[in-house]
């Protein structure tokens, strides 16, 4: 049973039962502030923990901010940007979570810990100060009580009558203070139920929104979580490619050191011991130094530099050369030296020596006359198979077998071989000869001397000028090399547009085909990382084959790419509202193969969503993707229109040009047929189609919008934009919705 009602007639009575019940009610008012004041300690510990837990998160937070990526090369591919930005974006997650935390603190405070405060301190306070005055008034009245029975009877009537008249007036007083007493306490019994609850409930109502706001910051956070994922999964797939060639290189380099070695038709570097002469009974020492010999100016520029000593640079002299002989061992006790005689000091000869007798012989021939250095070439494994088979031109064929067809193809006396019924050449025997043959031309199909000119577009920052710059360059190649490069890229576009079946995104294409039609004359470190803008060029020529090939650049500005394209920073948009990533996250759907540019092996990962290597790095730069709107073409054929010249490969060309003007066909259907119909179209492209005005041009939300500014439009998920055409503003496009015309987000629509 809980605790006895108090009854005020009781206060009259004032009975041993009726104290006991009032000691119990006080007992239970002391243990509800006992309770009062150890949870109010306690919630102050939680608030202090959770102030230094905030505190520690935001430190994190702010470390995340601060670091960026640094990256080898000039410039950063879209995916390493995104990756470059992601520590950011952690960043500002944290914060914002930790927004969240520090106002939960405050609401805490105030709905949790002042309400308990404030009822321990006025309601149980003021209980006990009323337990004290009740004490006080009981011991009071008792005692006059108690002298009043004491008196003696003998007193005069008069004395009597006043000593009754005052304990009577005492006994009123006792009693009233016992009936406010008795209230008060019943009071604050049925008080404490909801003036200790409530505030408990307001507690946990913030600690829930809290956790409801960590959901939206989670949710919000999704879609860049995605798109991210993206990015690193074709950064890794760009890693394992690069990584394959530098090996490779490495290997090389290894085996023929010297053809490696850096040099210049401006200068020679490399270390030389100098030797120093001292005056007599000193001798002479040996200082390690870099040189660099500018050979035009004869100028040798000496630095002392001891990677044993932490690497530290000391002084550098410059003396000129007026020529320079071998060192005979006969006048010096030491091999590969040499004397230079300088202009600067007339009669001096300063002795150098070289590392070895290889290093001896280069620099004789830097500082004595010219002689050419060789390097080998690079080479490359570019292998894949038919046009629905998974992984096409990634699939390598028998060495022997393609070596033997190649040669075939290449010999102007050998009799036509006819691939579409020969069963001994299959697909990947086909396609690997085909690459083989682009690999081994003396120069690639776009050139040498366009190389570098091919490769600083792709490091832009704007996909319009990449495209641009790119129109304007294929045009410059020779008119043959600009006929194959067009037959290459359409039938690509070809195998992208079946990349459901084949896997072969354009993506991948680009990986495979990059360093197949583009390489730079010298083989470095810095040239391999510059293998991932070989492939976004590449995936260019792919997506824009049509716009590309089919006509000359109208215009073709002296610098087409601009370092920094323009962004509309007034139209920034938060994570809270709009994507961060310019990520069709529809692309998760799409199954997956992991392309490595030397690698034999294929990696096929069906519906990999979050690890997709599905995207080219270049699909920004096109509203419609050959791989989204793939044009109708047989499902059984490969086809391959190649004219190769004379010009391209002296002693083979007929016999080649012959084979690359063949229809590569794995099942030949019969005349007449449906299928005979589509391999028609597939070896000659489909047919051209008249192109939509750019006014009746439509477009799809595929993200939820709210408008910022009266020129935009806001709409939801699935909404269909007319009259859709590009914006002078870059990023956006202007178009029509339920009658209104304004600007909406390039990067929120996908085109129709």
């Amino acid at each position: 049973m809980g605790l006895h009602p108090l009854e005020f007639s009781e206060c009259y009575l004032d009975s041993p039962s009726f104290r006991d019940k009032i000691r119990a009610h006080e007992a239970e008012l002391d243990k509800t502030n006992r309770f009062i004041k150890e949870l109010y300690k306690d919630g102050k510990n939680l608030i202090n923990a959770t102030k230094q837990l905030s505190m520690a998160q935001r430190k994190f937070a702010q470390c995340l901010g601060e670091f960026q990526f640094e990256y080898i090369g000039d410039a950063k591919t879209d995916d390493e940007k995104c990756i470059d930005d992601s520590l950011q974006e952690f960043s500002s997650f944290l914060r914002n979570l930790e927004d969240q935390r520090e106002l939960m603190m405050r609401n805490i405070t105030e709905t949790l810990m002042k309400p308990l405060e404030k009822f321990r301190k006025e309601q149980l306070g003021s209980a006990k100060a009323e337990r004290k005055k009740y004490e006080k008034e009981t011991e009071k009245y008792y005692t006059s009580l108690e002298k009043l029975l004491n008196m003696s009877a003998k007193k005069k009537e008069p004395q009597l009558q006043e000593a009754d008249m005052t304990v009577e007036g005492m006994r009123h007083h006792f009693q009233e203070e016992s009936l406010e007493y008795v209230c008060k306490l019943q009071e604050i019994q049925e008080r404490k139920k909801f003036e200790c609850v409530e505030p408990m409930l307001a507690f946990f109502q913030t600690v829930f929104t809290f956790y409801h706001q960590g959901f939206e910051l989670a949710k919000d956070f999704d879609h860049y979580k995605r798109a991210l994922q993206i990015n690193i999964q074709n950064t890794r797939s760009r890693f394992e490619g690069t990584r394959s060639e530098v090996v490779e290189l490495m290997k090389k380099i290894k085996e023929a050191p010297q053809e490696y070695r850096q040099t210049s038709p401006i200068s020679s570097e490399g270390y030389l011991y100098v030797q120093e002469k001292r005056p007599p009974p000193f001798g002479s020492s040996w200082v390690k130094r870099y040189c660099t010999f500018v050979k035009e100016q004869k100028i040798l520029h000496m630095v002392t530099f001891d990677p044993k000593s932490g690497g530290k640079l000391g002084e550098t002299e410059s003396v000129t050369l007026k020529s320079c002989v071998r060192k005979t061992t006969d006048t010096l006790d030491r091999r590969f030296c040499l004397d230079i005689e300088i202009t600067d000091r007339p009669g001096t000869v300063l002795t150098v020596q070289a590392l070895s007798e290889d290093d001896h012989k280069f620099w004789m021939q830097a500082m004595g006359g010219k002689e050419p250095v060789h390097y080998l070439g690079r080479t490359y494994s570019k292998e894949r198979g038919s046009i629905n088979d998974q992984g096409l031109y990634r699939v390598v064929g028998v060495s022997s077998k393609v070596q033997k067809l190649l040669s075939l193809m290449i010999d102007e006396k050998s009799s036509d071989v006819d691939l579409a019924v020969c069963e001994e050449w299959d697909v990947k025997t086909i396609t690997s000869a085909l690459k083989l043959y682009l690999r081994s031309l003396p120069e690639p199909l776009m050139t040498y001397g366009l190389y570098k000119e091919f490769i600083v577009p792709a490091k832009g920052v704007s996909p319009e000028a990449r495209v641009q710059a790119i129109h304007c360059l294929v045009h410059k190649l020779p008119e043959k090399n600009q006929e194959v490069l067009s037959l290459v890229t359409k039938h690509l576009a070809n195998v992208a547009a079946h990349s459901k079946q084949n896997l072969m995104t354009v993506a991948n294409l680009g990986v495979v085909f990059g360093p197949t039609l583009m390489r730079p004359q010298e083989e470095t470190v810095a040239a391999i990382m510059d293998l991932k803008f070989q492939n976004i060029v590449v995936e260019i020529l792919i997506e824009q084959h049509e716009k590309i090939f089919g006509d000359a650049p109208s215009t073709c500005p002296a610098s087409a790419i601009s370092p920094l394209a323009p962004t509309r920073q007034s139209k920034k948009q938060s994570r809270q509202s709009r994507p961060l990533a310019v990520y069709n996250p529809q692309v998760l759907d799409i199954h997956t193969v992991s392309v490595s540019p030397s690698s034999e092996g294929v990696s096929l990962a069906p519906d990999e969503a979050s690890l997709g290597s599905n995207e080219s790095v270049s699909s920004q730069s096109s509203t419609a993707s050959v791989s989204e709107t793939p044009p109708e073409k047989s499902k059984n054929s490969l086809s391959c229109t190649l004219p190769i010249t004379a010009s391209q490969n002296s002693g083979g060309s007929t016999a080649m040009a012959s084979w690359m003007n063949s229809t590569f066909s794995p099942s030949t259907p019969e005349p007449g047929s449906e299928g005979s119909e589509e391999a028609a179209t597939a070896a000659g492209g489909h047919e051209d189609k008249p192109a939509e005005s750019v006014t009746q041009m439509k477009a799809k939300a595929v993200y939820s919008c709210e408008a910022e500014h009266d020129s935009e439009l806001s709409f939801q998920v699935g909404a269909i934009f007319t009259d859709v055409t590009p914006s002078r503003e870059p990023g956006w496009l202007e178009g029509e919705l339920e009658g209104r015309r304004g600007l909406i987000p390039e990067n929120y629509v996908e085109m129709l």
